[in-house]
């Protein structure tokens, strides 16, 4: 484990600007292609809200991983369990399933150790290498979301 403290997220404007700069470049499919604009139903005003998410593409499936913990997006896919996914001119329809801890602790594993832990890694307490049961310990601060139906539609 780490000594320092995880960094809390906070939505700032920076963070907005930022969001809506590289939400801009997923629509037209310049972006890396694990980069995908998730759009969920507003679970209190029923309104779409979209932001930008890396879905990790892995040996064991398809997952959406929450870095930042428990955001507005996580709490609309428990209350719903379902939503759509935007790159270039394809929207993926889909259906997940929140892991248990012991399922997700692999998945954070992975998640972690990738370029992308550069911008997220500050948010986890573990390294990417330390051993399974930290991030097993670490699994409610970072929900795991399975993909387990989609369809795949071109716009």
């Amino acid at each position: 484990m780490v000594n320092e403290p995880t960094k809390r997220f906070e939505m700032t404007r920076v963070r907005r600007t930022a969001n809506a700069f590289v939400s801009g470049f997923v629509k037209y499919g310049a972006c890396p292609t694990e980069v995908h604009l998730l759009t969920t139903r507003g679970r209190t005003s029923g309104f779409l809200r979209t932001t930008p998410v890396s879905v990790l593409d892995s040996d064991r499936g398809r997952f959406l991983v929450a870095p930042y913990g428990v955001v507005d997006w996580v709490r609309n896919l428990r209350k719903d369990g379902f939503a759509t996914l935007r790159r270039g001119g394809w929207i993926e329809l889909v259906s997940v399933r929140e892991l248990g801890a012991a399922d997700a602790a692999p998945v954070l594993r992975e998640y972690v150790n990738h370029p992308r832990a550069l911008v997220v890694a500050p948010y986890f307490a573990s390294p990417p290498e330390a051993p399974e049961e930290s991030f097993e310990a670490e699994a409610d601060l970072h929900p795991v979301f399975e993909i387990v139906r989609s369809t795949t539609v071109r716009i």
